[in-house]
């Protein structure tokens, strides 16, 4: 079957008789399930099941409570979350890409996929598509409401299939896909048949565009694609190409204005100097590309020279205005100086806060959050602040644990109002408030100065190959922000105990001991540590806290606790050389090195690992 399809709109319907669905960019999909097992099927019409093997495990998971609604089909959208709102299609893609059944399968646990189900086709072998979508939607929520399966999108959750809901309120849930930097919107007609094959204007997809200014570098004959490009210190990027958006007029009149002015021609291009410049929508700047541009509009009196790839990462932010009319708080005294040798200031800063919030969210969220303020920036007085102040607005969420009323950054008024307080520094536990046990294990590798740095990267790239690799373990590294190294393990089961979690950084600091006892100690006085690094797994305990993944931190240099990919531990990166800028450039070229955190699930190698120490 061909899947009803969406019409692009740049208007939003907003009369009673639409409502909303988040869009994920992911590959869509129809899932079939009867008596002889699933299948899932691309809108190509190519199966999708030996790609993703989630199904088939879901599938024999919770065969016995899908059979009372045999044979059935779900339309969906295959994806790998981000976070509730955003999906990842460039990990999608790069699974969907693969053919070795061991690469497959790997991935299936690092990077595991989630089928996101908005429609009901077929019940009990009934069809159902031409009744009304709200009551298709009802009905699917029935079945997954009786199957106990999630009922809305959540990263956190194993369950492959999980329910996509609507809202009838467009605004609200836009400002959600702002501040998670989700995809966008659908839009649906309340009353809308399901039609095959058809794309209808009763479905319709508002994106949420990034704009770039650029200038067009050659035309591609045989498939029309105009290639576009940036500067760079003088330097010409190229950034993409793009087709779509014009009409065939300006498309034809384009032609004729790059041939009359060709530098050269060839049989396939037609290439000239950086002059036409032109404003494209795009969704994601990725290893160096524009995701799904789309033409805007020629800009006639924007100049080459100020088609810079670093203005195309300013335009990026998400709704960024000179005045920041769109942030939900009153932002005091904007031009604050904040640090000595950066010329950040306290609108810089949260202008930071709001790029980086999809990113850090899944890490505030339901934890008892400590902050470091620096009410006067950070060469004034800083304190530490547990217990939310009586002045804090009705929206911040609290939590009493042991007589403190710990806030809980659960949205993001609360991340800008803690910001507008001045709260540099994000510091959490390492378990949610839900939870008896630890939600991560994380390995703190401190050494003594930035000078020996290179030490925590020796260590964490022993714990990568001897321990990571070889246990089929799955997990993440960071810069600390100040001086040291930081590995995270998560934990998705909440299985594993504090002391269990305890014998685990214990043999991990004696391993690192035994591989070199000259360079790591686990001395806790500092006096007697001389140069060597310190391995921290006494700091990894019940109401201990770490430093917030993305956060700032308040020292000279405004470092950011950034998370890296292992590929990066090299000679070439130093504790303290990711400041604001360079994380969001990253992030806008490279995607985020945790995206998939929430996915892993490392309780099964952990606990034999423990058996395994616990024996000896």
């Amino acid at each position: 079957m061909k899947p009803m399809l969406p019409t692009l709109s740049f208007d939003v319907p907003k009369e009673e008789k639409w409502v909303y669905e988040i869009k994920y960019d992911g590959f869509r999909a129809i899932i079939q399930m009867d008596d002889q097992g699933i299948d899932m099927i691309s809108r190509n019409g190519k199966s999708l099941i030996d790609q993703f093997p989630e199904a088939v495990n879901f599938f024999n998971h919770y065969k016995k409570q899908l059979s009372d609604f045999f044979p059935i089909l779900l339309d969906g959208e295959l994806t790998i979350l981000e976070n509730d709102s955003k999906s990842d299609f460039f990990r999608l893609q790069t699974r969907g890409r693969m053919r070795s059944k061991k690469r497959i399968f790997e991935a299936s646990l690092s990077n595991t996929s989630t089928y996101l189900a908005f429609d009901l086709l077929q019940l009990k072998g009934q069809w159902v598509t031409k009744q009304p979508f709200l009551k298709r939607k009802e009905l699917l929520y029935q079945v997954m409401k009786h199957c106990s399966l999630p009922l809305s999108p959540d990263p956190a959750n194993h369950c492959f299939i999980q329910f996509l809901p609507f809202h009838k309120e467009f605004h609200e849930v836009w400002e959600t896909v702002k501040q998670k930097e989700g995809e966008g919107i659908v839009a649906k007609q309340a009353e809308s048949k399901w039609i095959e094959g058809k794309r209808t204007t009763q479905w319709l997809k508002i994106k949420n565009w990034k704009k770039v200014h650029c200038f067009i570098t050659a035309f591609e004959k045989n498939n029309g694609f105009f290639h576009v490009a940036v500067y760079e210190k003088e330097k010409i990027i190229p950034i993409g190409l793009f087709k779509n958006g014009m009409n065939q007029d300006e498309t034809n009149i384009l032609i004729q204005i790059m041939k009359k002015n060709a530098t050269d021609e060839d049989a396939k291009f037609v290439y000239v100097q950086p002059s036409i410049c032109v404003e494209l929508f795009y969704l994601q700047f990725y290893d160096g590309t524009l995701r799904e541009p789309f033409f805007s509009q020629f800009l006639f009196q924007t100049s080459p020279a100020d088609c810079t790839l670093s203005k195309m990462m300013e335009m990026s932010e998400v709704n960024k205005t000179e005045t920041d009319t769109d942030i939900p708080i009153n932002i005091t005294h904007p031009e604050k100086p904040l640090w000595e040798k950066n010329s950040i200031t306290k609108l810089d800063y949260i202008k930071y806060l709001k790029f980086i919030f999809p990113y850090m969210e899944p890490f505030l969220r339901n934890r008892l959050l400590t902050v470091i303020r620096y009410p006067h920036g950070i060469f004034g007085e800083a304190f530490f602040q547990k217990n939310c102040p009586d002045y804090a607005p009705d929206f911040v969420e609290t939590y009493l644990d042991e007589g403190i009323n710990y806030i809980l950054c659960n949205n993001f008024e609360t991340f800008l109002w803690l910001g507008n307080q001045l709260a540099i520094e994000f510091h959490t536990p390492f378990r949610t408030i839900d939870k008896k046990f630890p939600t991560e294990v994380v390995i703190d590798l401190d050494p003594p100065t930035k000078a020996e740095f290179p030490l925590a990267i020796e260590a964490a790239l022993y714990l990568k190959e001897d321990i990571i690799d070889k246990l089929g373990l799955h997990a993440f590294v960071k810069v600390s922000g100040n001086r040291g190294i930081q590995v995270y393990f998560p934990l998705s089961g909440n299985r594993i105990t504090w002391n269990q979690t305890r014998k685990f950084t214990e043999f991990i600091a004696n391993y690192l001991l035994m591989k070199n006892d000259k360079h790591f100690t686990i001395e806790r006085l500092k006096k007697n540590r001389g140069h060597r690094l310190y391995v921290d797994y006494i700091q990894h305990a019940k109401g201990k806290t770490i430093i917030c993944p993305f956060s700032v931190r308040g020292n000279a240099n405004a470092g950011v606790a950034a998370p890296l990919e292992w590929d990066e531990l090299t000679d070439n990166i130093t504790p303290d050389g990711f400041s604001i800028d360079v994380v969001m450039k990253r992030i806008e070229g490279k995607g985020n090195p945790f995206a998939s955190f929430f996915q892993v699930d490392n309780d099964g190698p952990l606990q034999e690992m423990i058996r395994f120490i616990k024996d000896k």
